[in-house]
């Protein structure tokens, strides 16, 4: 068996844009060890090489700071009139199942990932869909993770695409990409200069609609196969919240 971690470090760094960054305080095991000192135990009876013990506290972090799965409240307080999920309801048998890559990497900047690429790409590769598949989307622009450009490069999920893959029976997908619609950015821009106001977030904006979830900001989607593989993204029981941290790993029988 091999496991790959599809997963980036929960680590500061100075070029994260504001709303990414992530911030760790560590405390070394001296310092554990006056602690320990005030629960009683005078240092004379420490055991032998013992100083005490590190501890570390976060002390920013957004649940969708770094890899994280999205859960169906984070879209809308509604999926089609019923309450969405919070990511503590999510049932983790949807967390764990047999993964598939779509490989989007030929795709430009701000041009939005169609139900004909999906479509072409499984003919192409003599693929198919099953229900209850976690399907990765690769993009490629896991490389600008770590840089102030990240949020704002990539192609990204069309409404359509993403419903697409709900209705072939997908409740769990993810891509590479600093976020699952096209850049931010390139959605305010384009909802104002068409004047049109179905553009902006609208492949999030289909969990309104349709119940899934989708992770991002994955990694080392070019280490799998395109089959044969199984995926696990079990995110973090914070109850009530839009999203949490995950560690994404694809498990592979060698």
């Amino acid at each position: 068996m091999k496991i790959i971690d599809l997963s980036k470090p929960i680590q500061y760094n100075k070029t994260d844009p504001w709303f990414m960054k992530v911030k760790i305080k560590h405390k070394s095991h001296k310092k554990g060890g006056l602690l320990v000192r005030l629960f009683g135990l005078p240092k004379k009876l420490f055991p032998k090489g013992f100083e005490g013990w590190a501890d570390d506290t976060i002390k920013k972090m957004g649940v969708h700071s770094t890899t994280h799965i999205d859960a169906p409240w984070h879209y809308s307080p509604t999926v089609a009139g019923e309450k969405a999920k919070t990511i503590d309801e999510i049932p983790l048998e949807w967390c764990y199942g047999e993964g598939l890559v779509i490989d989007m990497k030929h795709k430009e900047d701000f041009d939005a990932i169609t139900v004909a690429d999906i479509e072409t790409f499984l003919e192409q590769q003599q693929l198919s869909l099953k229900p209850g598949m976690i399907v990765l989307i690769k993009t490629g622009r896991d490389v600008f993770n770590g840089t102030k450009e990240f949020p704002h490069k990539g192609t990204g999920m069309s409404a359509a695409a993403t419903e697409w893959l709900i209705d072939q029976g997908i409740k769990v997908m993810g891509i590479d990409s600093w976020g699952w619609d096209l850049p931010l950015k390139h959605l305010v821009k384009k909802a104002k200069e068409t004047n049109n106001a179905e553009l902006f977030w609208e492949a999030h904006l289909v969990g309104a609609r349709k119940e899934y979830c989708h992770m991002e900001q994955l990694v080392n989607l070019d280490a799998l196969p395109y089959s044969g593989f199984k995926v696990a993204v079990f995110p973090l029981k914070i109850v009530g919240a839009s999203a949490a941290p995950a560690r994404v790993v694809a498990i592979l029988d060698q």
